[in-house]
């Protein structure tokens, strides 16, 4: 099969004849020559008509009676002309064909100022051909392939655990329940007990990049009712801290390659520098940070979240690692054991050994060390009436675990919070919410 040759290729094939696949982004016709813009996901190129030649009478025609955003194949030579804006290089064709027709847009892409979020929705296979949207796409692939890269470099095995599940997952709330044949069925919240049984099982490294669902009715700028998520656990941790060790160098290997690969253009198109942070990252206990919160901007977290955040606390977190630390991210640490799962082990003082990983004013991590004894998961399962609805997990635990920990990033998040985006809804390629289900 022949690949296609994409635009950011081109100039690898300087002086060949080759065949270009792509949309017709522009048709510019001049009195004595034809300029056609063609674009792919990688960039536009120039297509260039003399109208001298009588060769290409009939190609002009077609491009004359051709709408913009209709796909063409055409066979051409590429060459090198220093006076052509687009990357110095341009198409020559000596034949082309119309491989699809557009029909006019319902609003244009290029000028979205004015186009309503949820209409853009609507059409979001064509929201997508913006440019800057485009970008974004290619951007979050880089970050998750990056971060995929130094797992499997780190003998990690990506595993791939059932979306649909025979019990409510994690908490019985907040879940999506499925008619499965002659029973229910839910949608599973995350990975989170399947991959304890991967450390169960004796896999000692794994990971899943895969769908989540929140049966939440929540219609804040960072909630959606399903998302990427990228998860990870691994056995035999000393404690936390190592867990807290691996998800920098994750964040950092990441960040790295999209800076290498897409630095100046999130800088020129999104007006946002990506800083690669430095280990280790600042940590503080959490009743040492709701001090700080009040000595320095007077501000005491509300009663109903005393032991954890709100939207409010992440957002100075942020502000209070740039002042003391001048570092993007911040661990905290020693939330209450009421507002964490039952599975987040606790030390002789029942402090959790867990931890929350902000970044850029809002949580995109809880991990944590697991409780992988037996008879204490049984019994913080118990305690938090949960012990009949998972039954099942609790097998995972009789014959053998080793300690671990693990994470999970919304990959979404990371995405808008990265490009300083508005809302999940820019960054995902496709969003869900309560009041959307389509496309």
């Amino acid at each position: 099969m022949q690949r296609k040759i994409n635009v950011e290729e081109l100039n690898k094939y300087i002086g060949q004849d080759i065949t270009f696949s792509g949309f017709v982004d522009a048709v510019r016709d001049k009195k004595w020559v034809m300029f056609v813009i063609l674009r792919d996901q990688t960039g536009k190129v120039q297509l260039t008509l003399e109208k001298s030649e009588e060769s290409n009478q009939q190609m002009i025609e077609l491009f004359q009676n051709l709408s913009v955003d209709s796909t063409v194949k055409v066979n051409c030579k590429v060459v090198a002309n220093e006076a052509v804006k687009l990357g110095g290089i341009e198409l020559i064709p000596s034949n082309v064909e119309i491989t699809s027709v557009a029909e006019n847009l319902p609003y244009d892409y290029n000028n979205l100022d004015g186009v309503n979020i949820d209409t853009r929705l609507d059409y979001r296979w064509i929201d997508i051909r913006n440019e800057k949207n485009m970008l974004i796409r290619r951007i979050e692939s880089c970050m998750v392939n990056a971060m995929r890269d130094y797992l499997n470099n780190n003998d990690f095995i990506e595993i791939h655990t059932p979306k649909l599940i025979g019990t409510a997952s994690e908490s019985g709330s907040s879940v999506f329940e499925v008619k499965y044949f002659d029973r229910k069925a839910y949608l599973a919240q995350s990975p989170q007990f399947y991959k304890q049984m991967a450390m169960a099982a004796g896999m000692n490294r794994i990971y899943e990049v895969a769908p989540a669902f929140r049966a939440e009715n929540s219609n804040t700028n960072r909630h959606t009712t399903e998302f990427t998520s990228f998860d990870l656990e691994f056995s035999y941790i000393n404690s936390y801290e190592d867990v807290m060790d691996l998800e920098e160098d994750l964040l950092i290997a990441g960040l790295t390659k999209v800076k290498e690969k897409f630095g100046d253009k999130i800088k020129e198109v999104f007006g946002t520098e990506v800083i690669v942070p430095t280990k280790p990252f600042p940590r503080m206990k959490l009743k040492d940070l709701y001090q700080e919160f009040h000595d320095l901007y007077g501000f005491d977290i509300p009663t109903e979240d005393i032991g954890d955040m709100n939207a409010e606390a992440e957002k100075l977190t942020y502000r209070y690692a740039k002042e003391k630390y001048g570092h993007e991210f911040m661990f905290i640490t020693d939330y209450a054991a009421t507002k964490r799962p039952f599975y987040h082990m606790r030390d002789e003082n029942g402090v959790l050994q867990g931890y929350d990983l902000i970044w850029r004013g809002t949580e995109i991590t809880s991990g944590a060390q697991r409780e992988h004894r037996f008879e204490q998961l049984a019994k913080n399962a118990n305690e938090k009436g949960l012990k009949d609805d998972v039954k099942f997990y609790l097998q995972f635990f009789k014959y053998g675990c080793p300690p671990h920990g693990g994470f999970a990033v919304g990959v979404d998040r990371l995405t808008m919070l990265l490009l300083g985006l508005p809302s999940l809804k820019e960054a995902m390629f496709i969003f869900r919410g309560p009041n959307r289900l389509e496309p």
